[in-house]
């Protein structure tokens, strides 16, 4: 009886392959269940870490830069100001470093079954999605305990928090790749991570810097985010003219990841 023999060749560079993808699916949402679920697991206060972590980073700035420091923060009271970065920030950090080590941390699995490997740092960056949504309660919270009334512009949330998770999964990409290859990015990318935080607005606002150099600044894609997102859940201002700089660089590291990623599958197998 003649065997049947199915061959697999990789696809070009340039192919997303979304109908793959899609295929795949619930492999994908079986992945993300799985990391929610071993995320917490043997902890016990379990998902309110959600709550401790952001709220703690709020108290130590508060501290430090509100109190001691004065940094402005416009007509908001300080400790919002902070947490309506912080939260997305938050959010953006857990997803890059997961979708960053993603490929390595599913080496196991790579070596024995295939499916398209976008789906592993695509999951990687759904997973925070929980904590992001528990964080933005405790940031409702955080306005009505100091006075500061939500907006109808709070309906735009959900657009701001696809924006990122597509900001994190663009720049994951890309480590995630180098990380296959190089594993020195596995120890550099908590120092990457912490200087990237103080490069953006999180603590402080953009307006801070010169008007000529608001430009080159808005090339890191989260300064228009966040600032983007304060307007949004705050309804203060406008939207910055900064976020559409910042989506634009944005485009521009997604597509590139995406060949960068799907010309390093074709030897991933030699490099993990």
């Amino acid at each position: 009886m003649a065997q049947t023999q199915v061959v697999i060749r990789p696809s070009s560079a340039f192919r997303i392959g979304l109908a793959e993808l899609w295929r795949y699916r619930d492999l994908l949402l079986s992945l993300v269940e799985r990391e929610i679920k071993v995320r917490y697991k043997q902890t016990l206060i379990g998902v309110a870490w959600a709550v401790v972590q952001p709220l703690f980073m709020v108290l130590v700035f508060t501290l430090f830069f509100g109190r001691l420091a004065k940094m402005p923060s416009g007509d908001l009271p300080y400790p919002v100001f902070v947490l309506s970065g912080m939260i997305l920030w938050h959010y953006f950090a857990a997803s890059l470093i997961g979708a960053a080590n993603s490929l390595v941390e599913y080496k196991p699995l790579l070596s024995k079954v295939y499916f398209p490997r976008l789906v592993l740092p695509i999951a990687a960056v759904l997973v925070g999605s929980v904590d992001f949504g528990i964080s933005l309660i405790l940031l409702i919270a955080f306005a009505s305990v100091y006075g500061v009334k939500l907006q109808l512009t709070f309906l735009f949330a959900p657009v701001f928090f696809v924006m990122t998770a597509f900001t994190a999964l663009s720049v994951g990409l890309w480590l995630s790749s180098l990380n296959a290859m190089y594993r020195d990015v596995r120890y550099a990318l908590p120092f990457l991570v912490q200087l990237w935080m103080f490069i953006s607005p999180v603590v402080y606002p953009s307006s801070l810097l010169p008007e000529s150099w608001q430009w080159i600044y808005a090339l890191n894609p989260m300064v228009g985010l966040i600032e983007g997102f304060r307007w949004c859940v705050m309804g203060q201002g406008q939207v910055p003219i900064l976020l559409w700089v910042s989506m634009s660089v944005v485009v521009l590291i997604l597509v590139g990841g995406i060949v960068f990623f799907r010309q390093t599958e074709r030897t991933l197998s030699d490099w993990i």
